[in-house]
């Protein structure tokens, strides 16, 4: 007799598995099984585009595609920052600046030699 109330409670399966270690993802030793959590992956094209979605009509500029390790991301954040005279912070590897400061930092972004285009509306 089969019941149709009856489900799996407890499996001692690793759950999904790393197809070149054969580690559980969370415990995987090697690179392809790791996501990646940084910075997204990049493609030589800075994008600056402004946001509301979210923030209750609060608009941030977002800052993405900047080749840089987290370290200099953050020293990078932290001077785009000053310069706008506002406060912002790094999620995921985009720098978010509180505010529309879309033209400054296109035109601060294209002086530190990075190929720079506005995106989105």
């Amino acid at each position: 007799m089969t019941n149709n109330n009856s489900r799996l409670v407890y499996s001692d399966e690793p759950g999904r598995v790393c197809p070149s270690c054969q580690q559980p993802i969370k415990q995987c030793r090697c690179s392809k099984g790791k996501p990646s959590g940084g910075t997204p992956p990049a493609d030589g094209i800075v994008r600056i585009q402004r946001e509301t979605k979210g923030r209750k009509g609060k608009g941030v500029t977002l800052i993405s595609g900047v080749p840089l390790p987290d370290q200099e991301l953050k020293e990078l954040a932290k001077a785009l920052k000053q310069r706008c005279g506002t406060g912002g912070t790094i999620k995921n590897g985009i720098i978010e600046i509180q505010g529309d400061h879309r033209d400054l930092l296109l035109n601060l972004l294209q002086e530190r030699g990075w190929k720079v285009k506005k995106a989105g509306g």
